[in-house]
């Protein structure tokens, strides 16, 4: 990773994947009151509205062998300026003389080609890998000459942004065991559903397959990894630990560089509704709610956002210390009943290789 200076101080990304407490871990680490940083009034999701659009269009839901070339180009606008709007946060953030902060989940800014890479003929030689590099160009996104002449995609670069553009952040990771992650997750998807309509049943399983997976976060980390030959590892908290232990977030603080004097483990700011960010207007590409239609960001976020907004500090039980994934799928048969279980089932079983790979990194105190 590229070192800070005064001219270029350091900039922060941390990964996340929806319902592994992000937003909760924002507001402890009181991010929009460092008095060292800069970011955006989302504390990033700077590729939200380009997924927003997509989700709406259907997208990815769509075999990536069918998607027209108006299709491609439409999607690489989209994150394009997705991209551009992050620039633009950076250079105020280098102007101010501040760290660059933004927290982005890990699905959004993959390359698509990978999201969706086409299944090989049983018979053709080659893989899925070999056809998802043949799309890659289709979503080049155009960098900055500043990153150099050069951008490069390594093996373990899955995303949109060249190795030359990764190296300059400072990378942080934060997981949640999937067992507690991922049932969350398609709770609050079947609320999206039945509430704004944003997605049907085949929706909710695509949505399902691309984000309850620690894969794109894995790729990641292990890029950070090769990028300083396994020297140096990047920050990874655990969600648990977020919650029970408070000295591993100051600890966190001490090492990404932000103020941990600024931390809060509990607030009564008497605030009702959608956090502040979300009614801040809509980037480029975000749907909106014409007509007197909802706005699906603002409504979204209501969903998305409704335990922390509820509550005044942080709610332990949240996070139980031992989770017995047997003793789970019977509690998600009797909610979700016996096919949404079982698809929650094969994602977690699926998902506990990567999970407790991650977590063998994870800061410790």
């Amino acid at each position: 990773m590229a070192a800070a200076t005064e001219q270029n101080p350091k900039r922060l990304f941390l990964v996340s994947i929806p319902r592994t407490a992000s937003n909760l871990f924002v507001k402890v680490i009181n991010i929009l009151n460092q008095p060292n940083v800069f970011t955006n009034e989302k504390a990033g999701y700077f590729f939200y509205p380009a997924l927003v659009s997509a989700s709406a269009k259907n997208f990815f839901n769509t075999p990536l062998d069918k998607w027209t070339d108006e299709m491609k180009t439409e999607m690489r606008q989209l994150y394009q300026q997705c991209f551009d709007n992050l620039e633009a946060a950076s250079a105020e953030a280098r102007d101010k003389g501040k760290l660059m902060f933004t927290k982005e989940h890990a699905f959004w800014f993959v390359n698509p080609a990978f999201m969706l890479e086409v299944l090989p003929d049983p018979s053709a030689n080659g893989s899925g890998e070999v056809t998802a590099r043949s799309h890659q160009e289709s979503f080049r996104l155009t960098m900055p000459e500043a990153y150099g002449p050069s951008e490069t995609f390594s093996p373990l670069n899955k995303t949109l942004l060249s190795d030359e553009y990764l190296r300059t952040w400072q990378f942080a990771f934060l997981i949640r065991h999937p067992a507690l992650a991922w049932p969350s997750m398609y709770r609050a998807m079947m609320n999206l559903s039945s509430k704004l309509h944003m997605m049907d049943e085949d929706g909710i399983k695509g949505a399902m397959l691309s984000n309850m997976t620690w894969k794109w976060t894995r790729y990641l980390f292990d890029w950070c990894r090769e990028q300083s030959g396994g020297s140096t590892v990047p920050l990874v908290l655990d969600a648990h630990d977020v919650i029970h232990n408070q000295e591993v977030v100051l600890q966190f603080c001490d090492r990404a560089g932000l103020d941990r004097s600024a931390v809060q483990f509990e607030w009564d700011d008497g605030k009702q509704g959608v956090p502040s960010g979300w009614t801040a207007g809509k980037q480029n590409g975000e749907s909106g709610g014409p007509d007197g239609a909802p706005d699906v960001s603002k409504e979204a976020a209501k969903i998305m956002t409704s335990t922390l907004v509820a509550s005044k500090g942080i709610i332990k039980d949240k996070a139980p210390a031992a989770v017995d994934i047997d003793a789970e799928v019977e509690k998600w048969k009797a909610e979700f009943g016996p096919e949404a279980a079982g698809l929650i089932e094969k994602t977690v079983r699926d998902a506990m290789p990567d999970y407790e790979y991650l977590r063998e990194f994870r800061l410790k105190v």
